[in-house]
C-alpha cells in the first residue's frame, strides 16, 4: 500500500471514528453509568464487529476489484460521492442527531459479558460501516498490490483507531461531562468536520 494512499485513508478514517455517533454514545453512557472498564468490553465488542463487516466487503469488494477496471473507478466515483455526501450530512444535521441521556442514575454493577455483545450489535448491524469498508476503501487500494493485504492493513488501522477513539471519548466524558452537553460544540465540530470530508470527496474525483 502507498504512503500517500495511507495517509490519506488514515486522515478520512480518523474523521469518521471520531465524530460523534452510536458507538461513541454507547461509550460515553457506559462510562457515565459504570465506569472505564466498561467503555474497554464494549469497545472490544464494537471493533470486534467492525471486522466481521470488513470481511464481508473484502471478500466481495476484492475478487471484483481484480477483475474489472471500471468497477474499481465506479467504487472510486462512489466513495467520492460518499465522502460529500457525508460532509454535507455532517453540516446541516450531524450536532442534531447526537443526544445525550442526562439520566442521574449510575449503576455499578454490570455483567461485562453483556456490555461487550451490546458494543458488538451496535457495530454489527450498523450499515454505515459496511457501506464504509465498501465504498471508501477501493479510493486507497493500489492495484499493484495484494488487494487483501491491503484490506487487513487498512481494517486494522480501522479497529484500532476506532477503540482508542471510544476510549478517549469515555475519559473525557468521565471527567468532562458538561462539554458534551453543549449543544453548541457539537455544532462547531460537526460543520469543521464535514467541510473537510467535502473538500476530499470533491479532491477525489479528480484524482
Amino acid at each position: 500500500m502507498d504512503l500517500n494512499n495511507y495517509v490519506g485513508y488514515l486522515i478520512v478514517s480518523v474523521l469518521t471514528i471520531t465524530s460523534p455517533g452510536a458507538a461513541i454514545l454507547l461509550a460515553i453512557n457506559n462510562s457515565m453509568k459504570y465506569d472505564l472498564r466498561a467503555v474497554i468490553f464494549s469497545s472490544l465488542g464494537n471493533i470486534l464487529g467492525l471486522f466481521l463487516l470488513s470481511l464481508v466487503a473484502m471478500f466481495g469488494v476484492g475478487v471484483l476489484i481484480k477483475t474489472s477496471d471500471t468497477f474499481f473507478w465506479i467504487l472510486k466515483i462512489i466513495g467520492a460521492i460518499y465522502l460529500i455526501y457525508l460532509g454535507v450530512k455532517h453540516m446541516i444535521s450531524g450536532h442534531k442527531e447526537f443526544h445525550l441521556s442526562q439520566s442521574n442514575e449510575h449503576i455499578r454493577n454490570y455483567n461485562p459479558q453483556k456490555v461487550f455483545i451490546k458494543g458488538f450489535l451496535v457495530a454489527a448491524t450498523n450499515p454505515k460501516p459496511i457501506l464504509f469498508f465498501t465504498a471508501i476503501f477501493p479510493l486507497f487500494l493500489s492495484p499493484n498490490h495484494p488487494v487483501i493485504l491491503q484490506f487487513f492493513i487498512m481494517t486494522l488501522t480501522f479497529m484500532i483507531i476506532s477503540f482508542i477513539s471510544l476510549i478517549t471519548y469515555g475519559f473525557v466524558a468521565k471527567y468532562a461531562k458538561a462539554w458534551f452537553f453543549n449543544d453548541k460544540s457539537l455544532e462547531v465540530f460537526y460543520k469543521i468536520s464535514g467541510f473537510i470530508f467535502i473538500m476530499m470527496g470533491i479532491g477525489m474525483l479528480f484524482l
